[in-house]
């Protein structure tokens, strides 16, 4: 019996929808099977995309509510419109799921909505949504999955997406909630709690560690914590959540120290579950036909990212490392140029990591602590933004660059930031990292001034002690 395609891709996020594309180019004869009854994945429907929406428009309202009035610019009867920034967020999302859809048709890719399971190596059962009822079988030369994550539950806390919500549910809430406990201080967590907070709730976060924004470099998430607590969020560290009783209008979470101690009790309004995202493998047939998971439920995968059954490849959350959708995309796009008969790599030391909140967060390569403990020597160079021209010009002085070097070579061997546009500044690092240059390579390029990025050269410049504005 022959094939219906060379390639079917199961999930249609990034990792998912960008390689049915560039297989498409390469001339692979392409389908791509989805669950959701929308293309995108989580990060479109549900995940990076709402939130960021939301994260630009809280930021907008509380800039005109509280600093504005520095530029000189001063208003009177500012009013929340929580239902048009919501309905803003559902039209970003929307705009960006037809753009896919368009996508699909304009590489000539087929589009299959519902359920997929792997009947075995070629072969995948598909039974259908509701809004597509017919099951369908489908046959491959070979099967890419990028079934992405999800929502990690936590025991004694069980989400109900009203009172007790997931980062599904906190990005639509109906009201802004008095008070928000935020369990878990990572990314999730601290971008969406930022999101209430400057809409006006009273935000507490409840973290099982010692440091927010855990596997970052140290002198971040201390500092981090610190700008965030200046803006009024609170934190309880080194805390666990034991049980959650939900009540008509509240939830009262009881909570005790990581290492043992006396229980207390936190009243609140709403409750965000964000300690972290597990690997999408069930259903999928996974374990009958033999495909190795590790004990974490990963799928395992050789540096070609085929599972040790031939035929069936993985990429993005399902596989592990850092769950981001840029690191599911580039490694979906070697994967499908490997099966095409090219050649393809992903340095992941250069795979940029951003949190979304104000001051933004980005990260790239090692830390200090990575550093330490394999016994490299280092030069470590920092430059606030606050000695930044066009910081001071924007009022937005909060945070510093750092970057890493090597002792011996000057090759950069990490970056991390916190100030105002984070995450596009950390790509010019990003870029002279892949091409495995030097902290004097970006000290000899000519920035613009004013301008932010010059924050990265004096950065550069004080690896050898040279800063010229400090």
């Amino acid at each position: 019996m022959s094939n219906d395609y060379d390639l079917i891709v199961i999930g249609a996020g990034p990792g998912g929808y960008v390689s049915a594309i560039r297989a498409a180019q390469l001339g692979l004869k392409t389908a791509i099977i989805e669950k959701r009854e929308t293309l995108g994945g989580t990060c479109l429907n549900i995940g990076c995309i709402p939130s960021k929406a939301l994260l630009n428009s809280s930021h907008h309202y509380e800039m005109a509510e509280k600093e504005f009035v520095l530029h000189g610019i001063n208003i009177s009867g500012l009013k929340l419109d929580l239902n048009k920034m919501l309905e803003r967020k559902e039209e970003t999302v929307a705009d960006l799921t037809k753009g896919i859809e368009f996508l699909m048709k304009k590489n000539k890719i087929d589009c299959h909505f519902g359920k997929a399971t792997i009947i075995k190596p070629g072969q995948i059962s598909i039974r259908s949504s509701e809004k597509y009822t017919k099951n369908k079988s489908l046959r491959a030369a070979s099967i890419l999955i990028a079934t992405g994550s999800d929502i990690t539950p936590l025991e004694g806390v069980k989400i109900n997406e009203k009172q007790i919500v997931s980062s599904t549910g906190a990005l639509s809430l109906s009201k802004v909630p008095k008070s928000l406990t935020v369990i878990g201080a990572g990314v999730i967590g601290l971008e969406l709690g930022s999101v209430w907070r400057r809409l006006g709730a009273d935000v507490t976060v409840v973290e099982y560690l010692d440091l927010v924004l855990p596997g970052m470099d140290t002198e971040i998430s201390k500092n981090m914590r610190r700008i965030l607590t200046k803006q009024g969020m609170k934190f309880k560290m080194g805390t666990k959540v034991t049980a959650a009783k939900v009540a008509k209008e509240s939830v009262n979470l009881t909570v005790e120290p990581r290492t043992g101690g006396e229980k207390s009790h936190i009243q609140t309004d709403v409750v965000l579950v964000a300690i972290g995202r597990s690997p999408n493998t069930k259903g999928l047939g996974l374990e009958k036909i033999g495909v190795d998971l590790d004990k974490r439920g990963f799928i395992t995968v050789d540096e070609d990212f085929q599972t040790n059954v031939e035929g069936i490849y993985a990429i993005g959350d399902v596989v592990g490392g850092a769950m981001l959708a840029h690191k599911a995309e580039d490694e979906g796009v070697v994967c499908v140029e490997i099966l095409a008969g090219q050649t393809g790599h992903i340095d992941y030391d250069s795979i940029p990591g951003i949190v979304y909140t104000h001051p933004e967060v980005a990260s790239c390569g090692k830390t200090e602590e990575m550093l330490i403990d394999a016994g490299v020597e280092y030069n470590a160079g920092k430059f606030p933004f606050a000695a930044n021209s066009r910081a001071r010009c924007n009022a937005d002085t909060a945070g510093f660059v750092k970057i890493l070097s090597d002792k011996l070579t000057d090759r950069v061997l990490g970056c991390h930031i916190i100030g105002p546009s984070a995450g596009d500044l950390i790509q010019e690092v990003v870029n002279v990292m892949e091409f495995g240059g030097s902290a004097e390579d970006i000290a000899r390029i000519c920035h613009g001034h004013p301008g932010l990025p010059e924050a990265i050269k004096e950065a550069a410049l004080a690896t050898s002690g040279r800063s010229i504005h400090i």
